[in-house]
């Protein structure tokens, strides 16, 4: 299988630089592992293009998909469900390689897909993000949960203490800082941000658990290499326990203030070997985001998908659907976060017309055949068993007339 970090890392670069430097909180994660599911059913020109939004090859990724949803982290809540208008048989092979967990059933309407989003996600997300409409012929959705608390809790501090350069400290009356153990914090050298503040703080227990980390870097580096930096951080902090990634010594930068620290010296007793001790201490904001990321973009890949499935089924044009919710929470007791992502299919609808309508009425004597049916053309097949000539009709009995 393809590592999933690599392709992962990419396709979030596309999805943050699409949301741009406004507050805003995905999933990327969510949103390719859906798009991972569709793999399978694309051939030719469509199976290239997922190919390349995917990163990676659309058998493998749908493997990936497969295998990340099978044993789920325990940290993470996850579903995916397929909901179809009218199940297709020439959709069954694709639909048979789906997750054996994947929900199924008819296409629900907008308030039972809302309740699905609030009950997979916790209640952290309550209107799902893709609309049913009356030309929606099927619905591919995934939902991620996360609820986890702070092995070791913040403490907090006053706004100011994010420095006077700060312009959230005249409007933040207290912020979090670091407890004495449990966080790690330190400056690393990126090649996408240059040197930038990390603060890194678990959840969970000595099993499998969650790192949030949090990266910041000079004001004026743009906020894509700022979350590059952050995602290939995190991955290696995680990678490794208690490690800090391209840690630099603070003996290695000025004295003095600056948009990102403050670094001053001052006399301790250590039994470091050259007398020398480095400690680091970080104070950040609470913070929350509510965002919606329209995923229809070839970027993303999910026009390829519509492609495929409607290659599958017959239909010309990739008339689609696409978009996330996402929500996310940092406190300073825990972090929260949710994602339902949705990929719909539909047809075009016809073109504006007239219609007839007829009530047929059968009101005086007519003819009635019943004739059997084989599929496979048998001296059965469409031969008239039984015939009538209704002239003489009944009433409906009294216990059928509700």
């Amino acid at each position: 299988m393809t590592p999933l970090r690599a392709p992962l890392a990419r396709y979030a670069e596309r999805l943050h630089r699409a949301a741009g430097d406004t507050h805003h909180v995905a999933s990327p994660l969510g949103a390719w592992l859906l798009l991972a599911l569709t793999g399978p059913a694309a051939t030719g020109d469509a199976r290239a293009a997922l190919a390349e939004a995917l990163d990676a090859d659309p058998d493998d990724a749908a493997a990936e998909a497969r295998a990340l949803l099978a044993a789920p982290h325990p940290m993470v809540a996850a579903a995916t469900a397929l909901w179809e208008r009218t199940p297709a048989a020439e959709l069954a092979a694709w639909r048979a390689a789906l997750p054996e967990d994947t929900e199924r059933g008819p296409l629900p309407d907008q308030a039972a897909l809302d309740a699905w989003a609030r009950e997979r996600t916790g209640g952290l997300i309550d209107r799902f993000p893709v609309d049913v409409a009356p030309d929606t012929l099927l619905i591919l959705a995934s939902a991620l949960a996360t609820r986890v608390s702070w092995a070791d809790p913040f403490d907090t501090a006053p706004g100011t203490e994010l420095g006077a350069g700060s312009a959230w400290s005249g409007r933040l009356n207290r912020v979090l800082r670091t407890p004495p153990v449990g966080h790690r914090c330190w400056v690393a050298a990126t090649d996408r941000a240059g040197d930038v503040a990390v603060h890194a703080v678990p959840a969970g227990d000595d099993g499998a658990g969650m790192l949030v980390v949090s990266v910041a870097a000079a004001p004026e580096v743009p906020a894509t290499d700022v979350l590059a930096a952050a995602q290939e951080l995190a991955s290696a902090a995680a990678l490794v326990p208690d490690s800090m990634p391209g840690c630099r010594s603070l003996f290695d930068l000025p004295l003095g203030e600056t948009p990102l620290w403050a670094l001053r010296e001052e006399p301790t007793r250590t039994y470091a070997a050259d007398g020398r001790e480095e400690r680091a201490t970080a104070v950040l904001p609470c913070w929350s985001a509510r965002s919606r990321h329209d995923l229809t973009a070839p970027g993303f890949g999910f026009d390829a998908a519509a492609r495929a499935l409607g290659e599958l089924l017959g239909l010309a044009g990739p008339e689609f659907a696409a978009a996330q919710s996402a929500v996310a929470r940092f406190g300073r007791y825990g972090f929260e976060a949710a994602a339902v992502t949705a990929f719909g299919r539909a047809t075009a609808l016809p073109p504006e017309g007239i219609a007839r309508v007829a009530e047929l009425r059968f009101g005086h004597p007519y003819a009635v055949v019943a004739v059997t049916t084989d599929p496979a053309g048998g001296p059965w097949h469409a031969l008239p068993v039984y015939s009538a000539w209704v002239a003489d009709p009944e009433e409906l009995p009294a216990g059928e007339a509700g």
